[in-house]
């Protein structure tokens, strides 16, 4: 296994290394088999014990093809840029994309998917934790160009746009708005309804389920503040999801990750008693992301009746 070992790449073998070295394909296989290499893919093989997850998959793809770049929705992974998905499901850990310089040749996995550009630009793409992935800018062009709708595209663009934890992940802001906006400027299918989902965006936002309440709330006919910095009556300072401030009403919209441990839960409510010591909140009333995604004219009903209440 030694031998294999120097050949082999951030713990990825190529076959084609391997034969170029000297090793006969009857002699490879029989190695491979014996000390529990585990094929990636065509042409490539982590070593035993390995966790051969999306990361080694794109690690190996790039070892063997270096014109892929890595975009879309694998380029938000390793951005920890946040997508539409349901929790449990991080998008582009199963479809990989990629984007080559055109013509690029086709993947017969079907678990990949290339893109091609006619001209690509060296600044379009940069080094993500040891993987090269298209720029921030590009990337959420790219999305938001090929988004389906106006939700996905918003959640898409406040992620890169905020100061947020990602997956357990502090961030900071990934793009300007002007950076989008520049990126948006090409004409692309789909930039001018990007453009336009663009302007709706607020990097003040906290989570995709916040992105959507928002919207939510703003087709309703609701404008909040979006996480207005306010002081408890401790001279801390909280943000509150959403603030009517005339009102004294504060909206908080809870993650999929609810409470999870003793230490958050009791958190939660340390921040939940602290709101309600702001002088400006009167009320505070809490939806959950399920609700703000399945049921948001409840929600919006709900706080419609909270304003009525207050006038």
């Amino acid at each position: 296994m030694y031998e294999l070992l120097i050949l082999a790449r951030g713990g990825v073998l190529l076959t084609v290394r391997a034969l170029t070295a000297g090793w006969s394909r009857g002699r490879l296989a029989g190695c491979l088999r014996r000390e529990g290499w585990q094929r990636i893919c065509r042409g490539a093989w982590a070593v035993p014990g390995k966790e051969v997850d999306w990361r080694v998959r794109v690690q190996a793809l790039q070892l063997l093809r270096p014109e892929l770049v890595c975009s879309h929705r694998t380029a938000a992974l390793l951005h920890r840029i946040e997508t539409l998905e349901p929790p449990g499901h991080p998008a582009g850990a199963e479809l990989l994309d990629f984007t080559a310089p055109w013509p690029a040749k086709a993947s017969h996995d079907e678990r990949i998917r290339v893109h091609t550009t006619v001209r690509p630009a060296e600044r379009d793409r940069v080094l993500r934790r040891d993987l090269w992935t298209t720029a921030p800018a590009r990337t959420v062009a790219d999305l938001i160009r090929g988004c389906r709708g106006r939700e996905e595209a918003v959640v898409v663009a406040d992620s890169a746009l905020a100061r947020r934890s990602v997956a357990g992940v502090r961030r900071e802001p990934l793009v300007h708005h002007e950076e989008l906006a520049t990126a948006l400027s090409a004409r692309h299918p789909g930039a001018r309804r990007a453009r336009a989902w663009l302007r709706l965006a607020e990097p003040a936002s906290g989570s995709p389920a916040e992105t959507v309440a928002r919207l939510r709330m703003a087709d309703a006919g609701l404008f909040p503040e979006p996480q207005p910095a306010l002081r408890t009556a401790r001279g801390h300072v909280v943000h509150p999801d959403f603030l009517f401030r005339a009102a004294g009403l504060a909206v908080e919209i809870e993650g999929y990750a609810f409470h999870g441990t003793r230490r958050a839960h009791e958190r939660d409510i340390a921040r939940f008693n602290a709101l309600q010591s702001c002088p400006e909140i009167r009320r505070v009333l809490r939806f959950t992301a399920r609700e703000v995604f399945t049921h948001p004219d409840r929600m919006t009903a709900t706080i419609r009746e909270a304003l009525a209440l207050e006038r």
